[in-house]
């Protein structure tokens, strides 16, 4: 007969290897590592391409390990990775007997991507979906991610193998939806938002991209794709976290390999938020 759930249990099934009676909903979760030990992963989320997904994962990792926590990156969007390039990460993976040992940024953020992995920087990854799922999943089981209290992971955009496989088979504290200000994207929000629910993944929150310029003359802010998102935000229940403008000067420090450098706090709340949500 199956137990009850365990008292004091984390929720972390990839964890943990007791019998209760909230595992068999979670029969696909994976366990990390033997030398692992993650608290929290963060899924961050998109329903579309070129919405910033990787710069607000970047930036939220960034702010989180300026607060004292001990942060990885696992990049899964296999296809098209930016992450080691944002942080001037130019090495190959190392490995021992242990696993597969992520890279180190200068401030301390771990980070595993398959650039990290392709003797050329610009070899095309030609993969069909599951392979792609499956290095995912090797990212997971494999690197020695060691103690972590944040692994955030940047998922491709959209529903499909990889946002899929990430859902399903890691252990997610919850999902962060990045999106822009049209109003054509509130349907594309809704369906990341409908997938994460399915999954029982908690949403929480989204953080709007590309939300306005500044015009370097005169001050003003211009909202360049017009609307806004606190509609959908509101209409879904969940926190607007945060909002990002079009800033030059983020796209010169991740094209340099610098973003741990910003010093803007567009998302500083948004961090602050989502630490208290997953921290109770």
């Amino acid at each position: 007969m199956e137990e009850e759930k365990t008292q004091g249990c984390s929720g972390d099934c990839g964890s943990c290897s007791q019998s209760c009676s909230d595992r068999a909903q979670d029969s696909l979760i994976e366990p990390t590592g033997e030398y692992n030990s993650i608290k929290h992963v963060i899924g961050v989320v998109s329903g579309k391409g070129g919405v910033g997904k990787s710069t607000v994962t970047s930036m939220l990792a960034v702010l989180m390990r300026r607060k004292g926590y001990k942060v990885g990156i696992l990049d899964a969007d296999i296809t098209g990775p930016s992450i080691p390039k944002t942080f001037g990460i130019n090495s190959r993976a190392m490995q021992n007997e242990i696993g597969i040992l992520p890279a180190v940024t200068e401030s301390g953020i771990e980070i595993m991507s398959v650039n990290l992995m392709l003797e050329e920087k610009d070899s095309p990854v030609i993969w069909r979906g599951p392979v792609i799922a499956g290095v995912v999943k090797q990212f997971w089981q494999d690197v020695v991610w060691g103690d972590l209290d944040y692994l955030f992971i940047d998922c491709p955009p959209g529903t499909g193998d990889v946002p899929l496989t990430v859902f399903q088979s890691i252990p997610l504290s919850g999902a962060v939806i990045v999106t822009s200000p049209q109003d054509l994207v509130s349907l594309i929000v809704k369906k990341a938002y409908n997938m994460a629910k399915l999954m029982n993944i908690p949403v929480l929150g989204i953080v709007e991209n590309m939300s306005y310029a500044v015009c370097p003359d005169c001050g003003k802010s211009f909202k360049i794709f017009g609307g806004g998102s606190e509609g959908i935000a509101d209409e879904l229940g969940v926190d607007l976290l945060g909002k990002m403008p079009i800033d030059l000067s983020l796209t010169q420090m991740a094209d340099n390999g610098m973003f741990e450098r910003f010093e803007n706090e567009y998302l500083t709340e948004a961090a602050d938020i989502i630490d208290k949500k997953v921290n109770g």
